[in-house]
């Protein structure tokens, strides 16, 4: 079992998320440079947070044209296991490897502090180890998390059952109040059709130890790691 953090000129989180997985879970990890093809035989690849390319354009937009993209569109189309988390579902969106676009924050500001997220499927490799319904605890740090797609797109996200997490109250509820960003109906994570691709704003490398203030997202990469060994 081998995981890939790729890094683009202006990733920030690249090195939380190699340390959630390698210090923290114990896996194997290696980083993969934006300029390369090459995953190295990676099982899972991670497309972590920050501001690759600077925001410039649009967040992600120069970023999905990035020669490791390429590769990462090749993997996931063969069912390869991808996760793109706050910039990282950003650029996931914009190479279309997943519906919808994330947008300005509805009050257009810089968003960062801890929230509560609602587990709306266990039915993915990222989430088989949690239950729905379940309340985790983790932080945003975005300025474009506004998640929005036309109304066919939702459509099929919810027939499909492929929310994967929604900005939730402290007791699970959905509420307005809870939605930090403007996201259409909560959404906070969502995966792909093939349920091998997940984008979530949320930051799960940030919550993956006790001194971070959650281990809640050392959750969903145990199970990506469980679903791997699985396989």
């Amino acid at each position: 079992m081998k995981f890939g953090v790729l890094v683009f000129p202006g990733s920030n989180c690249d090195h939380d998320t190699h340390h959630a997985l390698g210090g923290v879970l114990g896996q194997p990890v290696t980083y993969l440079w934006h300029q390369s093809h090459d995953l190295e035989g990676c099982d899972a690849i991670l497309v972590p947070g920050g501001f690759a390319y600077g925001d410039y354009l649009r967040t992600g937009a120069i970023a999905r044209f990035a020669p490791i993209m390429q590769s990462v569109r090749r993997f996931a189309g063969t069912g390869g296991l991808v996760m793109g988390i706050c910039n990282g579902f950003q650029i996931l969106c914009e190479a279309a490897l997943l519906p919808g676009a994330l947008m300005r924050n509805a009050g257009q500001r810089y968003i960062c502090r801890q929230l509560h997220l609602r587990v709306e499927t266990p039915n993915s490799p990222f989430t088989d180890g949690l239950t729905q319904g379940q309340v985790l605890r983790m932080p945003i740090g975005h300025m474009e998390g506004n998640y929005f797609c036309d109304a066919p797109t939702l459509d099929t996200l919810k027939r499909d059952d492929r929310i994967a997490l929604r900005y939730a109250t402290a007791l699970g509820e959905i509420t307005g109040e809870a939605n930090p960003n403007g996201s259409l109906e909560n959404i906070a994570g969502i995966l792909s059709e093939g349920r091998n691709v997940l984008g979530m704003m949320p930051h799960p490398d940030r919550s993956s130890e006790a001194l971070l203030g959650s281990t809640d997202g050392l959750l969903l990469f145990q199970s990506l790691a469980r679903s791997l060994a699985a396989a």
